[in-house]
């Protein structure tokens, strides 16, 4: 992985599929996953570039699909949540890869949280996640331990990987991913023969960054970090600029005046 130039990205092809994460790309972090707020402009302009786009827009996050729908109500993306393990695709119909995290695992989460109140553990389909947003001087402990934890289990490591976010470590499978995800949405007609770009925060967005450039499309890093992507947004608010900037030349004027 390298880090890119400070480049902004083009603007967004009226031919392409769109994939978007959400926390730190739509939506700034908050303490708690819980806790994010969602400004007035999200909905609004998903809904405008998911019909520019004529419905290639996706979600892919690692919230579990009832997590993102409960963010964008009253909106129904294609999603694909938990990093891969739900996937919606552009008919409805879901596809899930839940499994039962490594008992050594979720014991060790378990015994940190119990000691360490500002810890909060999040069961997901199919994994886990561990936040310490809220006592960040505890990233390294909570690595280390989920990681030997993840050692101790015979077989385990074959199936399962630790990823590193944004004061969270994740326990998925290593069989789904963002970019597996994005794959199957790739191989739907509703996102086939288009121009994929990703736009993701973190390292768990690496995936499907890489996917969409090597599809031919193009991938945006937002914020500070080592990437792949060919280009860079700084924040949240620059996101919403970039997709104003689609939504503007995509959709007649008096139909953007009724969702401003």
């Amino acid at each position: 992985m390298r880090l890119t130039s400070t480049a902004p990205p083009p603007d967004l092809p009226l031919a392409a599929a769109l994939f978007l994460d959400i926390d730190g790309t739509l939506v700034p972090f908050a303490a708690r996953p819980q806790d994010v707020i969602v400004a007035n402009w999200v909905v609004p302009t998903l809904a405008a570039v998911g019909r520019a786009l004529h419905g290639a827009l996706a979600i892919v996050s690692g919230r579990p699909l009832g997590g993102i729908d409960a963010l964008l109500q009253p909106l129904t993306l294609p999603a694909a949540g938990a990093h891969g393990v739900e996937r919606r695709d552009a008919l409805g119909r879901v596809v899930r890869f839940e499994a039962v995290p490594p008992r050594a695992v979720m014991a060790c989460a378990a015994r940190l949280v119990a000691q360490h109140a500002r810890l909060l553990l999040e069961c997901k389909p199919g994994g886990l996640a561990l936040h310490f947003r809220a006592a960040p001087e505890l990233g390294t402990v909570c690595r280390l331990a989920l990681a030997s934890a993840l050692a101790s289990e015979s077989g385990a490591l074959a199936r399962w990987e630790l990823l590193d976010g944004h004061s969270v470590c994740e326990l998925k499978q290593r069989v789904v991913s963002k970019g597996t995800a994005v794959q199957a949405f790739l191989a739907e007609p509703t996102f086939a023969q288009r121009v994929p770009v990703f736009v993701g925060d973190d390292l768990t967005d690496e995936d499907g960054i890489r996917v969409v450039q090597d599809a031919g499309g193009f991938g945006i890093r937002v914020g500070p970090g080592a990437t792949q992507a060919h280009y860079r947004l700084p924040d949240v608010d620059a996101v919403a600029r970039w997709l104003r900037v689609a939504v503007r030349s995509a959709v007649p004027a008096d139909e953007l005046r009724r969702h401003a």
